[in-house]
């Protein structure tokens, strides 16, 4: 009998949605914050234009802001137009009308007159350069309307929503954000996280270690991939290979109010799987078609969502990006998606009967190579690792050169 015979075996996309599903119950509120604390944070309400973009008919490049009628005159010899030079229109400044043919030196950015609907760019003109009031400047004939004007409202109209609701800030949305006046911007709250590592051959870094003992990993693992993916973590604790012991610890955690508690360990089939013995009358724990990370577990105590990963270390790593990262990214907005890509295999690859295989890579710029073994130990290859490589299920070698999905974690 297989050693996972206990558990309902499922695809890697089945476990995906599952843990979807079990995170829709979280529910983020509202806070207001700056823009400078508002990189990556998921808007909360949508964001209506309280101005247009442009506010102001304004030049698109320094040059002379005309009437493009006047251009239509009979050119000289030159073939070129006389018009009068009369003040400049420095930029932040409020521009004097301009009246039949004259040419108004205007600096990018600046308010285009009013009765001029056209800039003819500085290097066009003669004898060029921004002479004197009073002086005659010879443009180009037939300059068209429109020319080189950044009009109001052409970007952003006001009353137009700028930004939705939901939508992750990234810079441009925040710069989007800043020209319509905003300096604070109201974002969903983080997620907050309780989070348990397990074991009693795991101490603490920096704690006296046994002889059969090793230092915990993946509490360091989790808690940076929370925070990458902008979830609080409220509380942390290793828990010992006692149902009792947890049993109490994640009642006096509830107080907290977590929107999730997250493991690792303790999901399998062992005698001391005090993550299961504790949540498995009413959760889920099965076997999911990939290595490493195969044991997985789902439970709701007190209503909570808890995922329940499991324990070595690489296997902790790749199931947080396999489905906790992006089942975040689905129900709360954050953070943003690993890019994907598909790229050719450096170097032939075995996967595995009937599971996807993780696989830890270096992607070169043109093809990606693996990074150590299978083993769900290796963390030292992990780490040298900036992608994960998505085999699947097959008998047959993959021959270099194979096209293959990765995962970026860069």
């Amino acid at each position: 009998m297989s050693r996972h015979a206990q558990h309902p075996v499922r695809s890697v996309d089945e476990h995906l949605r599952a843990v979807t599903e079990a995170l829709r119950s979280v529910r983020p509120r509202a806070e207001t914050v700056s823009l400078e604390d508002a990189l990556g944070r998921v808007l909360a309400e949508d964001l209506v234009a309280p101005l247009g973009l442009q506010p102001f008919d304004n030049s698109q490049m320094d040059g002379f802001a005309v009437r493009a009628a006047d251009s239509r005159r009979a050119p000289g010899e030159d073939g070129h137009v006389p018009f009068v030079v009369v003040a400049s229109v420095p930029a932040g400044h409020v521009p004097d009308p301009l009246g039949p043919g004259e040419a108004a030196p205007i600096m990018t950015g600046a308010p285009l007159p009013p009765g001029a609907d056209a800039v003819v760019p500085v290097e066009e003109t003669r004898p060029g350069g921004f002479p004197a009031p009073g002086t005659v400047l010879r443009l180009p004939p037939d300059q068209p309307a429109g020319r080189f004007v950044r009009r109001a409202g052409e970007d952003v109209a006001e009353g137009d929503t700028a930004l939705f609701a939901g939508q992750r800030l990234t810079p441009a949305r925040l710069g989007l954000a800043a020209a319509l006046g905003c300096a604070t911007l109201p974002v969903r709250t983080r997620p907050r996280a309780v989070l348990y590592t397990t074991g009693d051959e795991v101490v603490a870094p920096g704690a006296p270690r046994g002889p059969a003992q090793i230092f915990d990993a993946n509490a360091a693992i989790l808690r940076a991939q929370l925070a990458e993916a902008g979830v609080e973590v409220l509380a942390a604790h290793l828990v010992p290979d006692d149902a009792g012991a947890f049993a109490a610890r994640l009642a006096a955690d509830a107080a907290l109010r977590p929107d999730l508690f997250v493991s690792s360990g303790g999901v399998s089939e062992g005698a001391y799987e005090v993550i299961r013995q504790v949540l498995g009358p009413q959760g889920e724990f099965v076997h999911v078609a990939m290595q490493p990370g195969g044991p997985q577990g789902l439970a709701r105590p007190e209503g909570v969502p808890f995922v329940c990963l499991p324990g070595n270390p690489v296997s902790t790593l790749v199931s947080f990006e396999m489905f906790l990262r992006p089942a975040l990214t689905e129900v709360v907005g954050a953070p943003a998606p690993r890019p994907r890509r598909t790229v050719p295999l450096a170097e032939a690859v075995r996967p595995l009967p009937g599971r996807t295989q993780v696989r830890r890579g270096v992607w070169d710029g043109t093809s990606v190579r693996m990074v150590g073994g299978p083993g769900s130990h290796l963390l030292a290859a992990a780490a040298r690792a900036d992608a994960l490589v998505l085999l699947p299920p097959g008998d047959a070698e993959l021959p270099a050169g194979t096209p293959v999905e990765t995962l970026s974690l860069d």
